[in-house]
């Protein structure tokens, strides 16, 4: 998490991370034209999709520590989409950026494991091991307890990756598990002490331990109410914007350093050429100048 703290710092304390997560509705038509053809369309789809992501991650790198790349909106276009989910990865990484891959794996046993060296860990070929994916943090669902979460921790320690556990999410219907009440605590409560455990013995220089939480704006109250019983706990907070959560919502987040948590835009920033007099050619200029608006917006607020 150390690796993700000193990028935010390093871009005079920027908390945004992108998230990449494209439909091809959001892409420019002269992009889609240039690439659709019905000879092979998941191709072409993934074509428009890299061309677009490879366009944001240059106009936002200088400015924006980390993106987040939603591996559903790469999966419907099959194998084509998991390698433009790779090279979206990969490019990103070469620009300094910090990579976030939203997956929200969660199983037991072998299969945690399985899923655990895909993204984070190595896999054995031949009594070699190799990257598959290699994005520097995970999103983990807990769903399953520790046995569907120790061996996401287990390799995010030994290759010095993070995660990122659910714990209160941003979603209108979140409630109807998670705050549930059993024996006098939230289910969410229950799941914020477990994830503070896990990172117990991974705490870094400024504070954070690699196992971090998805805490979502939307809910400001139990947001405030998390990072006092997780002090140790570096949040990604979704929810930001088109969802509702406000700049003072979000500040909640953060610790006295101005540090402490990164906050997700998806379609705010991907799609901000469509608003105002943007011309589609320009929807990189027009992404940069909404990072901008919004690192500023939350900065105003956080103190």
């Amino acid at each position: 998490m150390d690796k993700l703290i000193e990028a935010i710092i390093a871009k005079d304390y920027n908390p945004t991370v992108v998230g990449l997560d494209p439909k091809l509705d959001y892409v420019p038509k002269f992009i889609l034209d240039e690439c659709l053809n019905e000879a092979d369309p998941f191709a072409g789809a993934a074509e428009a999709l890299y061309r677009f992501n490879k366009t944001l991650i240059d106009s936002l790198c200088d400015i924006v520590p980390a993106v987040k790349p939603q591996s559903a909106y790469y999966e419907m276009y099959g194998i084509e989409g998991l390698k433009c989910l790779q090279k979206t990865m990969e490019y990103a990484k070469s620009k300094g950026m910090y990579v976030i891959l939203d997956v929200k794996r969660g199983d037991i046993g072998a299969t945690a494991e399985a899923y655990s060296h895909a993204y984070i860990g190595k896999t054995d070929i031949g009594g070699k091991e190799y990257r598959a994916f290699g994005p520097d943090s995970l999103t983990v669902n807990p769903y399953l307890g520790t046995d569907g979460l120790k061996p996401f921790v287990k390799d995010a320690e030994e290759n010095d990756k993070s995660l990122f556990i659910l714990v209160k999410t941003s979603n209108p219907s979140s409630g109807e598990l998670q705050d549930l009440i059993v024996d006098g605590e939230h289910i969410y409560e229950k799941t914020a002490a477990l994830v503070r455990a896990l990172g117990e013995t991974s705490v870094g220089q400024y504070g954070y331990s690699k196992v971090g939480a998805v805490v979502g704006a939307t809910y400001p109250e139990q947001l405030k109410e998390l990072r006092a019983k997780m002090p140790n706990t570096f949040f990604l907070v979704p929810g930001y914007g088109a969802q509702g959560g406000k700049a003072e919502d979000v500040a909640l987040a953060f610790d006295k350093n101005r540090l402490g948590a990164i906050v997700n835009s998806s379609r705010g920033i991907m799609c901000a050429y469509k608003k105002g007099d943007w011309k589609e050619e320009q929807f990189g200029e027009a992404a940069r100048a909404e990072a901008i608006r919004m690192r500023d917006d939350i900065l105003a607020y956080v103190k």
